[in-house]
This record gives structure tokens, C-alpha cells and sequence, in this order.
């Protein structure tokens, strides 16, 4: 164990789970601030780099990733990197799709 991380134990849920989120969310954020309508620039950057940055956790995936292998759990480890970047790049997309209907 360390820190708040169970390391190699179980599977990261919760961090997929912000991953995702932030991706979709990061979608969005690019989008609605694209042309200014929404928000101007400088919120822009703040929401996306710094909101959706901050949400998203990368060194969590990475943590959790590293200690799913070195338990030998070889294929949760590849369901995790793979599933997450998968799906983060289809909640990305998703996001951009649901920016521009709102956006209209």
C-alpha cells in the first residue's frame, strides 16, 4: 500500500472513472470556449489545463498500472492501460460532440 493507493490489488475504478471524466469534460471545455461565445481564452485555459488537468490523474494511472504488473496481474494491467485509453478517447470525443450541440 501506499499512500491512498492500494497498489496492485483489485482494479483502479476509481481513477478510470476520473480519467474518463476529464476527458469528456475536457471535450466540452474545448469546445465551448473554441469561438469565445461561452467563455473567453485565459477561462478557457484555466477550466481545461487547469480544472480538468488537475482532475484527471495521470500519475495515479501510472502508479496503478506499474503496481498492477509487478503483482503479476498481467491482464488487468493491459485491460487498464488499454481500456483507459480507449475509452478516454472516446469520452474526449464524446465531449466535442456534446460541446457543438450545445454550442448549436
Amino acid at each position: 500500500m501506499l499512500g491512498p493507493f492500494t497498489v496492485g490489488q483489485g482494479f483502479p475504478w476509481a481513477t478510470l472513472t476520473a480519467n474518463v471524466l476529464g476527458s469528456l469534460g475536457l471535450g466540452l471545455v474545448f469546445v465551448l470556449g473554441e469561438d469565445r461565445s461561452w467563455f473567453g481564452a485565459d477561462l478557457r485555459l484555466l477550466l481545461g489545463t487547469g480544472v480538468m488537468g488537475g482532475f484527471t490523474t495521470y500519475s495515479a494511472f501510472n502508479l496503478e498500472s506499474i503496481g498492477l504488473m509487478q503483482s503479476g496481474a498481467w491482464g488487468r494491467a493491459a485491460l487498464y492501460m488499454g481500456g483507459t485509453v480507449i475509452v478516454c478517447l472516446a469520452a474526449g470525443a464524446i465531449g466535442l460532440i456534446l460541446g457543438r450541440v450545445v454550442r448549436g
